[in-house]
């Protein structure tokens, strides 16, 4: 039996960490149930607030606690090390407070930063791109979460005009009749054909790849390139990085 579990909050949204579960059973090596490596999965999206919502400050009940939470959760049952499928709760008005509860609390789990695994993805998979676009829920675009993260490891980030992000990206994520929350499996056609008109657009800007930058916009585009632009999901660079930190030797390569 292997004594390191891997825990995964989910349910920002629910498919969002159902398809960071899938990447890791994907990118592990593994011929058998009893290969494959334990996972934990808690998606209790219910019991956490909007990360948007409290990052626009239209609610002071910070998403932190409630992931905090779960995160303890994952860890009673086991889990040394946990990933967020969640962009936006990598804020520091989040993702700091999450990691001084689990201090106060006295937790030993270790929490990777989808944003840093994504762009040492990028670096180690991609060494020759310099000029990265990015996609991304318009909390994480206002906050420039992928562009600072970037620029600081020596990438040109490229952002999509707000119009564009504004008003096609962003409803390809939220808009309640075609939405991928509203919508997640299948995948609207309006939301898959948005996301591509997003991707070509940056692509008309001169970017080398792109980084879909919200966990759910790779369920409408899972292919890992269009039109020869490489794109980046951060659930699988997240998914790889949760093996590498656990059982490395089962890592599958690239």
């Amino acid at each position: 039996m292997k004594d390191k579990v891997i825990g995964v909050i989910g349910g920002m949204g629910p498919y969002a960490g159902l398809e960071l579960v899938r990447h890791i059973f994907d990118q592990t090596i593994a011929a058998s149930d009893q290969e494959h490596l334990p996972v934990v999965l808690f998606s209790m999206g219910d019991r956490v607030p909007d990360r948007s919502t409290f990052l626009f400050g239209k609610t002071s009940e910070n998403p932190a606690y409630a992931i905090a939470e779960q995160i303890r959760m994952a860890e009673s049952v086991g889990a040394v090390v946990v990933g967020i499928p969640c962009n936006t709760a990598h804020a520091p008005s989040i993702f700091n407070v999450i990691l001084e509860e689990l201090a106060r609390t006295g937790s030993r789990v270790r929490v990777l930063h989808l944003i840093e695994e994504t762009v040492r993805f990028l670096r180690e998979h991609y060494p020759d791109v310099k000029r990265v676009g990015v996609l991304s829920t318009l909390a994480t675009y206002r906050l420039g979460l992928y562009r600072k993260a970037l620029e600081a490891a020596g990438y040109e980030a490229v952002i999509a005009d707000e119009s564009v992000q504004e008003t096609i990206v962003n409803r390809a994520i939220f808009d309640p009749s075609y939405g991928l929350k509203a919508q997640s499996h299948p995948v609207s056609k309006i939301a898959r054909q948005s996301v591509l008109t997003g991707i070509e657009h940056l692509r008309q800007k001169g970017v080398e790849a792109v980084v879909l930058g919200c966990t759910e916009l790779p369920l409408a585009v899972p292919e890992p390139e269009v039109d020869g632009i490489p794109i980046i999901d951060p659930s699988l660079a997240l998914a790889r990085a949760l093996i590498r930190e656990t059982y490395p030797e089962q890592l599958k390569p690239l």
